[in-house]
């Protein structure tokens, strides 16, 4: 089944609704509760990032005014790059095409601002899913919250050429 969803930019006052959503969303894996807590610094988003210039934050929702449903999160630095930070779902929305709609919006987001790559630090669950979408594994990376714990390295090239030199 596929729902239909509408798209704005985050505003400051979705930052502890973003935040529980990251946190239920990571919690939709088989993942303790001890691992969970690890990440929740790391899954909480503050007013400055929604605020920042260098991020976009979107927010996805079934109904206006009704909880995210879902959201992503890009940051921009370096030229004609940007980073995925975030991307999840409401687990009750999973299977209903968000995932890969949030995605598409992401992607059409960084080539209005002039991108030639997405790059991400994938959770291992989600690799398949961004490999889905064409995102490639080109390493790992140590995580953020958990010591001994590696990343996917994933990248996305919006003008069609590969370049792993970066």
């Amino acid at each position: 089944m596929t729902a239909s969803f509408s798209f704005r930019a985050a505003v400051v006052g979705d930052a502890g609704a973003l935040s529980a959503l990251a946190l239920e969303s990571k919690g939709h894996w088989p993942y303790s509760a001890e691992f969970l807590a690890a990440c929740r610094d790391e899954l909480t988003y503050t007013a400055a990032q929604i605020e920042s210039e260098n991020t976009r934050f979107v927010v996805a929702e079934t109904r206006a005014g009704a909880a995210p449903d879902g959201f992503y999160l890009l940051t921009f630095g370096r030229s004609r790059h940007c980073e995925l930070n975030a991307l999840f779902i409401r687990p009750a929305c999973i299977g209903q095409g968000l995932g890969r709609a949030l995605f598409a919006h992401a992607v059409a987001v960084a080539r209005a601002a002039a991108v030639s790559e997405i790059e991400l630090h994938a959770d291992p669950y989600a690799e398949a899913f961004y490999a889905a979408m064409g995102a490639r594994t080109v390493g790992y990376v140590p995580s953020g919250s958990w010591p001994g714990r590696e990343l996917p390295l994933m990248r996305f090239s919006l003008s069609g050429v590969a370049d792993d030199r970066h």
